[in-house]
Protein backbone atom coordinates (compact mmCIF):
# COMPACT_ATOMS: atom_id res chain seq x y z
CA UNK A 1 0.00 0.00 0.00
CA UNK A 2 1.53 3.23 -1.07
CA UNK A 3 -0.17 6.38 0.30
CA UNK A 4 0.11 10.23 -0.79
CA UNK A 5 -1.20 13.14 0.12
CA UNK A 6 -1.91 16.10 -3.03
CA UNK A 7 -2.37 19.22 -2.66
CA UNK A 8 -3.78 21.52 -5.38
CA UNK A 9 -4.41 25.27 -5.10
CA UNK A 10 -6.35 27.35 -7.50
CA UNK A 11 -7.05 30.77 -7.72
CA UNK A 12 -11.11 30.39 -6.96
CA UNK A 13 -13.08 29.75 -3.84
CA UNK A 14 -14.30 26.80 -2.80
CA UNK A 15 -17.89 27.78 -3.76
CA UNK A 16 -16.86 28.56 -7.18
CA UNK A 17 -14.76 25.62 -7.53
CA UNK A 18 -17.58 23.16 -7.12
CA UNK A 19 -19.09 23.78 -9.84
CA UNK A 20 -15.88 24.17 -11.59
CA UNK A 21 -14.85 20.59 -11.16
CA UNK A 22 -18.76 19.21 -11.76
CA UNK A 23 -18.16 21.50 -15.55
CA UNK A 24 -14.41 19.94 -15.95
CA UNK A 25 -14.97 16.50 -15.32
CA UNK A 26 -18.20 16.06 -17.70
CA UNK A 27 -16.80 17.79 -20.45
CA UNK A 28 -13.36 16.24 -19.96
CA UNK A 29 -14.76 13.11 -20.09
CA UNK A 30 -16.65 13.77 -23.28
CA UNK A 31 -13.41 14.96 -24.81
CA UNK A 32 -11.57 12.03 -23.68
CA UNK A 33 -14.45 9.27 -24.99
CA UNK A 34 -13.99 8.26 -28.57
CA UNK A 35 -14.82 4.92 -30.54
CA UNK A 36 -15.88 2.72 -27.70
CA UNK A 37 -12.78 3.82 -25.32
CA UNK A 38 -13.42 5.97 -22.40
CA UNK A 39 -15.71 6.55 -19.50
CA UNK A 40 -19.42 4.60 -19.41
CA UNK A 41 -21.66 6.78 -16.93
CA UNK A 42 -23.89 3.78 -14.93
CA UNK A 43 -25.17 5.74 -12.19
CA UNK A 44 -25.45 9.62 -11.37
CA UNK A 45 -28.29 10.02 -8.46
CA UNK A 46 -28.56 11.71 -4.79
CA UNK A 47 -27.69 10.04 -2.30
CA UNK A 48 -27.78 11.16 1.60
CA UNK A 49 -25.51 9.91 4.40
CA UNK A 50 -26.55 9.55 8.21
CA UNK A 51 -22.96 11.55 8.59
CA UNK A 52 -22.14 13.78 5.70
CA UNK A 53 -26.04 14.79 5.04
CA UNK A 54 -27.37 15.52 1.07
CA UNK A 55 -24.69 14.32 -1.78
CA UNK A 56 -24.66 12.63 -5.39
CA UNK A 57 -23.44 9.30 -5.88
CA UNK A 58 -21.83 8.32 -9.17
CA UNK A 59 -20.79 5.34 -10.71
CA UNK A 60 -18.64 5.25 -14.13
CA UNK A 61 -16.95 2.24 -15.75
CA UNK A 62 -13.33 3.17 -16.89
CA UNK A 63 -12.65 1.12 -19.70
CA UNK A 64 -8.54 0.63 -20.17
CA UNK A 65 -5.72 -0.97 -22.48
CA UNK A 66 -4.96 0.36 -25.68
CA UNK A 67 -2.56 3.55 -23.51
CA UNK A 68 -1.05 0.89 -21.26
CA UNK A 69 2.71 0.91 -20.93
CA UNK A 70 4.30 -2.30 -22.52
CA UNK A 71 5.00 -3.88 -19.55
CA UNK A 72 1.79 -3.40 -18.20
CA UNK A 73 -0.14 -4.37 -21.20
CA UNK A 74 1.93 -8.18 -21.13
CA UNK A 75 -0.03 -8.98 -17.54
CA UNK A 76 -3.48 -7.64 -18.39
CA UNK A 77 -6.47 -8.70 -20.43
CA UNK A 78 -7.53 -6.65 -23.37
CA UNK A 79 -10.85 -6.19 -22.12
CA UNK A 80 -11.29 -4.66 -18.69
CA UNK A 81 -12.33 -1.63 -17.09
CA UNK A 82 -12.05 0.13 -13.78
CA UNK A 83 -15.35 0.60 -11.24
CA UNK A 84 -14.93 4.05 -10.41
CA UNK A 85 -17.80 5.20 -7.41
CA UNK A 86 -17.94 8.64 -6.00
CA UNK A 87 -20.10 9.91 -3.49
CA UNK A 88 -19.48 13.66 -3.02
CA UNK A 89 -20.69 15.51 0.04
CA UNK A 90 -18.97 18.68 -1.12
CA UNK A 91 -16.65 20.34 0.05
CA UNK A 92 -15.81 16.30 1.15
CA UNK A 93 -15.52 13.31 -1.21
CA UNK A 94 -14.94 9.87 -0.94
CA UNK A 95 -13.63 8.22 -4.63
CA UNK A 96 -12.58 4.17 -5.00
CA UNK A 97 -11.65 2.57 -8.01
CA UNK A 98 -11.56 -0.88 -8.65
CA UNK A 99 -10.62 -3.28 -11.44
CA UNK A 100 -12.87 -5.88 -13.00
CA UNK A 101 -10.40 -8.69 -13.22
CA UNK A 102 -7.73 -7.49 -10.23
CA UNK A 103 -9.33 -8.50 -7.05
CA UNK A 104 -6.20 -7.00 -4.81
CA UNK A 105 -6.20 -3.79 -6.75
CA UNK A 106 -8.02 -0.87 -5.21
CA UNK A 107 -7.62 3.47 -5.55
CA UNK A 108 -8.93 4.58 -2.39
CA UNK A 109 -9.20 8.73 -2.55
CA UNK A 110 -10.61 11.23 0.52
CA UNK A 111 -10.85 14.75 -0.82
CA UNK A 112 -11.50 17.81 1.02
CA UNK A 113 -11.62 21.36 -0.08
CA UNK A 114 -10.87 24.92 1.81
CA UNK A 115 -9.94 28.36 1.55
CA UNK A 116 -6.85 28.76 2.22
CA UNK A 117 -3.19 28.03 0.11
CA UNK A 118 -2.97 24.34 1.56
CA UNK A 119 -1.45 24.62 4.83
CA UNK A 120 -3.87 23.15 6.77
CA UNK A 121 -1.81 19.78 7.99
CA UNK A 122 -4.44 18.19 9.99
CA UNK A 123 -7.67 18.51 7.44
CA UNK A 124 -7.77 14.41 6.79
CA UNK A 125 -9.11 13.00 10.74
CA UNK A 126 -8.82 9.31 10.20
CA UNK A 127 -7.90 6.04 11.41
CA UNK A 128 -4.77 6.57 8.31
CA UNK A 129 -3.89 10.00 9.80
CA UNK A 130 -0.98 9.13 11.37
CA UNK A 131 0.28 6.59 8.99
CA UNK A 132 3.35 7.58 7.13
CA UNK A 133 2.93 9.36 3.51
CA UNK A 134 4.19 11.95 0.96
CA UNK A 135 3.05 15.19 0.76
CA UNK A 136 2.86 16.40 -2.64
CA UNK A 137 2.15 20.13 -4.03
CA UNK A 138 0.91 20.48 -7.33
CA UNK A 139 1.50 23.62 -9.41
CA UNK A 140 -1.46 24.02 -11.75
CA UNK A 141 0.94 27.08 -13.70
CA UNK A 142 4.05 25.73 -13.32
CA UNK A 143 4.84 22.08 -12.60
CA UNK A 144 5.75 20.04 -15.92
CA UNK A 145 2.63 18.20 -17.73
CA UNK A 146 2.91 15.39 -20.42
CA UNK A 147 3.63 16.55 -23.53
CA UNK A 148 0.64 15.00 -24.86
CA UNK A 149 -1.76 17.15 -23.24
CA UNK A 150 -0.19 19.85 -23.71
CA UNK A 151 -2.64 23.42 -25.35
CA UNK A 152 -1.52 26.81 -25.03
CA UNK A 153 -5.16 27.99 -24.89
CA UNK A 154 -4.64 25.86 -21.40
CA UNK A 155 -1.39 27.35 -19.97
CA UNK A 156 -1.69 29.12 -17.20
CA UNK A 157 1.78 30.76 -17.39
CA UNK A 158 -0.16 32.96 -20.05
CA UNK A 159 -3.68 32.86 -20.01
CA UNK A 160 -6.10 35.28 -18.35
CA UNK A 161 -10.29 35.06 -17.85
CA UNK A 162 -12.09 37.75 -19.58
CA UNK A 163 -15.29 37.48 -16.92
CA UNK A 164 -13.02 37.07 -13.83
CA UNK A 165 -9.98 39.26 -14.61
CA UNK A 166 -7.97 36.45 -12.66
CA UNK A 167 -4.41 35.88 -13.93
CA UNK A 168 -1.97 35.29 -15.23
CA UNK A 169 -0.08 32.96 -12.73
CA UNK A 170 3.02 34.70 -11.72
CA UNK A 171 5.78 32.44 -9.91
CA UNK A 172 4.71 32.07 -6.50
CA UNK A 173 1.23 32.70 -7.08
CA UNK A 174 0.42 30.54 -4.22
CA UNK A 175 1.37 32.95 -2.01
CA UNK A 176 -0.01 36.34 -3.04
CA UNK A 177 -3.43 35.30 -4.92
CA UNK A 178 -6.42 36.14 -3.79
CA UNK A 179 -9.05 34.71 -3.72
CA UNK A 180 -7.71 31.14 -3.43
CA UNK A 181 -8.54 27.44 -2.59
CA UNK A 182 -6.83 24.37 -1.92
CA UNK A 183 -7.86 20.71 -2.67
CA UNK A 184 -6.57 18.36 -0.10
CA UNK A 185 -6.22 14.80 -1.81
CA UNK A 186 -5.24 11.85 0.44
CA UNK A 187 -4.81 8.89 -1.76
CA UNK A 188 -3.70 5.20 -1.30
CA UNK A 189 -3.01 2.85 -4.01
CA UNK A 190 -2.83 -0.94 -3.36
CA UNK A 191 -1.87 -3.62 -5.67
CA UNK A 192 -1.07 -6.63 -3.52
CA UNK A 193 0.48 -9.00 -6.07
CA UNK A 194 3.80 -10.04 -5.29
CA UNK A 195 6.83 -8.86 -7.55
CA UNK A 196 4.49 -6.25 -9.52
CA UNK A 197 3.10 -4.33 -5.90
CA UNK A 198 5.97 -1.34 -5.98
CA UNK A 199 6.22 -0.83 -9.60
CA UNK A 200 1.98 -0.89 -9.99
CA UNK A 201 1.25 1.26 -6.89
CA UNK A 202 4.22 3.74 -8.06
CA UNK A 203 2.98 4.08 -12.14
CA UNK A 204 -0.28 4.82 -10.69
CA UNK A 205 0.50 7.58 -8.32
CA UNK A 206 2.28 9.26 -10.76
CA UNK A 207 -0.38 8.64 -13.25
CA UNK A 208 -2.95 9.88 -10.33
CA UNK A 209 -0.91 13.68 -10.46
CA UNK A 210 -1.07 13.69 -13.79
CA UNK A 211 -4.24 14.00 -14.05
CA UNK A 212 -4.92 15.76 -11.01
CA UNK A 213 -2.70 18.25 -13.06
CA UNK A 214 -4.30 18.41 -16.12
CA UNK A 215 -7.87 18.17 -14.44
CA UNK A 216 -7.62 21.15 -12.29
CA UNK A 217 -5.60 23.24 -15.12
CA UNK A 218 -8.31 22.67 -17.42
CA UNK A 219 -11.43 23.74 -14.45
CA UNK A 220 -9.07 27.04 -14.40
CA UNK A 221 -8.78 27.23 -17.88
CA UNK A 222 -12.47 27.31 -18.98
CA UNK A 223 -13.70 29.65 -16.00
CA UNK A 224 -15.25 31.58 -18.40
CA UNK A 225 -17.61 29.12 -19.61
CA UNK A 226 -18.71 28.21 -16.17
CA UNK A 227 -18.26 31.26 -13.76
CA UNK A 228 -21.82 32.13 -14.76
CA UNK A 229 -23.96 28.77 -13.88
CA UNK A 230 -25.87 27.87 -10.96
CA UNK A 231 -25.71 24.63 -9.80
CA UNK A 232 -28.62 23.77 -11.38
CA UNK A 233 -27.06 24.85 -14.50
CA UNK A 234 -23.95 22.89 -14.70
CA UNK A 235 -26.28 19.40 -13.17
CA UNK A 236 -28.63 19.99 -16.21
CA UNK A 237 -25.34 20.12 -18.66
CA UNK A 238 -23.16 17.27 -16.57
CA UNK A 239 -26.62 15.18 -17.35
CA UNK A 240 -26.48 16.54 -21.40
CA UNK A 241 -22.63 14.98 -21.46
CA UNK A 242 -23.13 11.49 -19.70
CA UNK A 243 -25.54 11.10 -22.34
CA UNK A 244 -23.81 12.07 -25.29
CA UNK A 245 -20.25 10.32 -23.53
CA UNK A 246 -22.24 7.39 -23.26
CA UNK A 247 -23.40 6.96 -26.94
CA UNK A 248 -19.52 7.43 -27.89
CA UNK A 249 -18.36 4.73 -25.41
CA UNK A 250 -20.96 2.09 -26.53
CA UNK A 251 -22.64 2.90 -29.20
CA UNK A 252 -19.69 3.99 -31.69
CA UNK A 253 -17.40 1.23 -30.18
CA UNK A 254 -19.94 -1.31 -31.37
CA UNK A 255 -19.79 0.07 -35.07
CA UNK A 256 -16.20 0.76 -34.97
CA UNK A 257 -16.14 -2.97 -33.54
CA UNK A 258 -13.59 -2.00 -31.48
CA UNK A 259 -12.26 -3.28 -27.70
CA UNK A 260 -13.49 -1.27 -25.09
CA UNK A 261 -10.18 0.45 -23.99
CA UNK A 262 -9.01 3.82 -23.02
CA UNK A 263 -6.48 5.40 -21.07
CA UNK A 264 -5.50 5.51 -17.63
CA UNK A 265 -5.02 9.03 -17.35
CA UNK A 266 -8.70 9.20 -16.92
CA UNK A 267 -9.04 7.82 -14.19
CA UNK A 268 -8.63 10.93 -12.21
CA UNK A 269 -9.37 12.32 -12.95
CA UNK A 270 -13.18 11.88 -12.23
CA UNK A 271 -12.49 12.76 -8.64
CA UNK A 272 -15.45 14.66 -8.51
CA UNK A 273 -16.51 13.12 -6.14
CA UNK A 274 -13.44 13.41 -6.90
CA UNK A 275 -9.86 12.25 -8.71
Amino acid sequence: MLMKEYRICMPLTVEEYRIGQLYMISKHSHEQSDRGEGVEVVQNIPFEDPTHGQGQFTEKRVYLNSKLPTWARAVVPKIFYVTEKAWNYYPYTITEYTCSFLPKFSIHIETKYEDNKGCNDNIFDTELKDQEREVCFVDIAYDEIPERYYKESEDLRYFKSEKTSRGILQEGWRDTHNPIMCSYKLVTVKFEVWGLQTRVEQFVHKVIRDVLLLGHRQAFAWVDEWIDMTLDDVRDYEKSMHEKTNIKVCLEGQEHSTTNSSSLDDIEIHDKGST
